[in-house]
């Protein structure tokens, strides 16, 4: 069974998700921004979700972990919570 590590921010709005993903590809630490700006209480991890596998997710996060490039900067990924810059951290 594939397995995926990943981290993310939750944000309220796409305005706010692509302002805060400029400031990552600038250099700015991904962990630092999750724990200023996310909703998600995983912002005490620096966002990190830890290992899950498919389907643990809601799908549209799920599409998005178990195909994107592992360490590449993805979103803003529209879900019901709101939404989310991610970046695969592992999958085996």
């Amino acid at each position: 069974m594939t397995e995926a590590s990943a981290r993310h921010i939750l944000v309220d709005t796409e305005e706010q998700c692509l302002q805060l993903k400029e400031k990552i590809q600038e250099g700015e630490d991904f962990a630092e921004i999750a724990r200023i700006h996310s909703n998600c209480p995983s912002k005490a991890q620096g966002g990190d979700l830890g290992k899950f596998g498919p389907g643990m997710m809601v799908k549209e996060f799920d599409e998005v972990v178990f195909s994107a490039d592992v360490n590449s900067l993805q979103g803003p990924v529209k879900t019901q919570f709101g939404y989310h810059l991610l970046e695969v951290t592992s999958r085996e």
